[in-house]
This record gives structure tokens, C-alpha cells and sequence, in this order.
């Protein structure tokens, strides 16, 4: 059960904010400001997870789990295999392996969760890949950008991904990132966008319209997830149609 009927309002309640990447996992509670990480990577498995978060915070008391999960999620939790990490994820039972009630999301989902400030916000997350989301007026989409045909051949993701950068190096890839970045931002209508990841904070030179995310947008996130009313993705939506702005 990844969207619990809990209220996400309950005062004083404790959230465990889990933020998972290839290369490393984040954690945070309420009222800590102690960030912690412990190593990730082709060999972490669901269960090799679980053990390490609740060795990592055996000190820590925590009611509910907020989970950013680097691949595809669908109602039931990750919906296919992280391409970093050991395979076992999808309809693994995290809510019943930590004992709490769990919300599970797509890691940039959470990361542009915490960046949002106001207005139409696209967040681009440039780390192994090109992670996602649109944010207006409350709603917000997971989108897959990186998929899209780049005019230079290959995807967007193969243009902007951690590989392009190694590969052409640094001065190559900012430019395709300062390029590419306006016209996505033009597709979808975005009054900003915010480039978060791991390579989010190497860019030299930003975009116009755009903005660095912070290292604190995937934890901030996975507190708003639980701090304010999110609706589940298999809610029945109003039959009333609204045409957002």
C-alpha cells in the first residue's frame, strides 16, 4: 500500500525521508538536521536497503517513510528495475519491511516536490540520466524528457546524461544542457525551470529562465509528501474538467 489513508496533517508527526541515487542513498528525519548516507550501487538490493536504513538510523524515531525512488513508479511502487542498482524492486512490500506506512515516488518527482516555489515549474534533474517533472497549481506530472529525439541524433538523456558529460567533457555538455534547456522549457510552457541532480550544481553557466536546484530539494520533498495533503495516484479525479493555467 504505497498511498496509506493517513492524514498527512497529524501534528508532531515524524517523517523518514529516504532519497535513493546510484551511486548513494540520503536520508533525514523531522527535526534532525543531520543528513546521513550510506553507499548504493549496482549490488543494493530492496532488502540490503532496508537493513542499512534501519541500521543507519536505529537512533532515529520515525512514523511514516517518504521514498524517491530512481526509476519508474506507478501505483503499487516502483514499476520497473533501477538501472543502477540490484534488481528486486518492483512489488517489493516496503510498507510492510519497515513496518510504517510508505509513500514512494519517482526521485526527480521528489526533488521538484521540494524545488517548487510558485508558477509553472519544469525541473530537469541532470544526474546518470535526465529525470522530469512539471509542477502548476498543485498538480504535478512525472514526465520522461530524457526519452525525447535530440536534433543532433540519440536522445536528450544521451545529450545531457553523466556518460555525455564524461564523454565530450564538461565545456561540450553545458552547452547542449544551455541549449536544449530553453526549448524544453518553451514546450511545456514553463514560466522557470530548475536543474537539479548531481551534475545540476557543475553547470558554469545557466540557462535563461532557469535556476540551480538545491541539494535539500529531494529531502524538503519527501517532507511535503507527508506535510501536505498529496492525493493519491489511483484517486478517482473530479469529473469536472479544469484546464489548468
Amino acid at each position: 500500500m504505497i498511498w496509506p489513508s493517513l492524514c498527512a496533517s497529524v501534528i508532531g508527526m515524524n517523517v523518514l525521508v529516504l532519497d535513493v541515487g546510484g551511486t548513494h542513498v540520503k536520508l533525514r528525519a523531522s527535526g534532525s538536521a543531520d543528513t546521513r548516507r550510506f553507499r548504493s550501487g549496482k549490488t543494493l538490493t530492496p532488502q540490503a536497503f532496508v537493513t542499512l536504513v534501519k541500521e543507519v538510523t536505529a537512533d532515529w524515531r520515525f512514523d511514516v517513510v517518504a521514498l524517491g525512488y530512481p526509476g519508474a513508479v506507478d501505483d503499487n511502487g516502483p514499476a520497473a528495475e533501477p538501472g543502477n542498482l540490484a534488481p528486486g524492486w518492483v512489488g517489493y512490500d516496503f510498507a510492510k519491511a519497515f513496518e510504517r506506512p510508505v509513500r514512494v515516488v519517482n526521485d526527480a518527482v521528489m526533488q521538484a516536490l521540494g524545488a517548487y516555489k510558485s508558477g509553472r515549474m519544469l525541473f530537469l534533474g541532470l544526474g546518470t540520466g535526465v529525470g522530469s517533472a512539471l509542477i502548476t497549481e498543485h498538480v504535478l506530472i512525472p514526465l520522461e524528457l530524457g526519452s525525447l529525439p535530440h536534433v543532433g541524433g540519440g536522445t536528450v538523456a544521451e545529450h545531457l546524461g553523466r556518460a555525455a558529460r564524461q564523454q565530450h567533457g564538461h565545456v561540450v555538455w553545458q552547452q547542449a544542457v544551455v541549449d536544449i534547456t530553453p526549448k524544453l522549457r518553451a514546450a511545456m510552457s514553463a514560466d522557470y525551470v530548475v536543474l537539479g541532480g548531481g551534475n545540476g550544481e557543475k553547470l558554469d553557466q545557466l540557462p535563461p529562465h532557469s535556476r540551480r536546484g538545491s541539494n535539500h530539494d529531494a529531502i524538503e520533498g519527501g517532507f511535503r509528501l507527508w506535510e501536505e495533503t498529496v492525493e493519491p495516484h489511483d484517486q478517482q479525479p473530479a469529473r469536472v474538467w479544469r484546464v489548468v493555467r
